[in-house]
């Protein structure tokens, strides 16, 4: 899920639940809650940001980290990166450069900058502890409304909705018959979460770790399990007869050939190599399109994620992760 850049003062108070209430479209909604969260204690996976002993700050790198990534490429890196900065204050005392390398392989390595970010934002705003509020989670760089919810439900057992793409298509299927939820979050999705949302924090933390499983490994984007799925008595889309999604296109996740990997490769040397990086090293890491490349090249140096360490003629130019 995309996150804005940029801190912010005002969150947007309408992720934030007012109350109980049932959801218009869908009177089985205590049953569902009830159903899926009985289901997540028998069979959750055990992921180590879920363990009593995980830290906020533990739950804060595991969001960052999740988001567009699955689980299995994200728990070595995770492993690794608490290893070596098991605090806000480790990380934020390191160069950015440091974190973009030991993000390795995750993919769209500005998160990496943004942690960083973030981790300097506590250690500077909030005494080096990640604060449990939504509204100051919603102010640090890179933080938006999910992960927001997200820290404050999972890391402080606060009452949140949560709604990243597992949730809403569980949402989407189980209460509005619909296959495939809207591209990106809409009002309906959170007036629907705040609807079945559990009035104790405690139950609501719960349940919106449960409805995330139950989109990641039952009710998935493609192949859903439905013959194993503990709600699928309850489910509208089921009950409809599974009709065919018909809305908006839906995009695919292209990767080959595109800009993105192209940024890959480029900082795929500069992450391996200790020190600067002539610019022949990186011409010879994307050949296919030199005007490709150039884009790419330019866009990380202005993302910040690469600087030029030495300007001249273009053999002689040097390169390296940001510090």
């Amino acid at each position: 899920m995309a996150e804005r850049t940029t801190a912010r003062t005002t969150a947007p108070t309408s992720t934030r639940s007012t109350g109980p209430e049932q959801a218009p479209e869908f009177e089985q909604g205590s049953e569902l809650v009830a159903q899926v969260v009985a289901w997540f204690r028998a069979s959750a996976r055990d992921l180590p940001w879920r363990r009593p002993d995980a830290t906020p700050w533990a739950v804060m790198v595991s969001e960052f980290m999740l988001q567009q990534t699955p689980v299995s490429r994200v728990l070595p890196v995770y492993e690794a990166w608490l290893k070596r900065w098991p605090t806000p204050a480790a990380l934020a005392a390191e160069p950015v450069g440091e974190a973009v390398r030991a993000w390795g392989r995750l993919g769209y390595p500005r998160r990496a900058q943004r942690l960083h970010a973030a981790a300097t934002a506590i250690e500077a705003e909030f005494d080096g502890i990640v604060p449990d509020t939504y509204e100051d989670l919603w102010s640090l760089p890179g933080v938006g409304e999910y992960t927001a919810g997200a820290i404050a439900s999972f890391a402080y057992k606060k009452r949140h909705i949560v709604l990243d793409t597992n949730v809403r298509r569980v949402l989407s299927r189980t209460v509005s018959a619909v296959e495939y939820p809207a591209p990106a979050t809409t009002p309906g999705d959170r007036r629907i979460a705040t609807a079945l949302l559990p009035a104790r924090a405690e139950d609501a933390a719960e349940w919106a770790a449960a409805s995330m499983e139950l989109g990641a490994v039952v009710c998935t984007a493609r192949a859903p399990r439905c013959d194993e799925c503990p709600v699928a008595a309850l489910c509208s889309w089921v009950a409809a007869g599974k009709p065919a999604y018909d809305g908006p296109p839906r995009r695919g996740q292209t990767y080959e050939g595109t800009d993105r990997q192209a940024r890959g490769r480029l900082l795929a040397v500069l992450r391996d190599t200790h020190g600067a990086v002539a610019r022949g090293e990186l011409e010879a890491a994307w050949t296919r399109d030199v005007v490709q490349r150039e884009r790419a090249l330019a866009s990380l140096v202005a993302d910040g994620l690469v600087v030029v360490v030495e300007e001249g003629e273009t053999e002689g130019e040097l390169y390296a992760l940001a510090h």
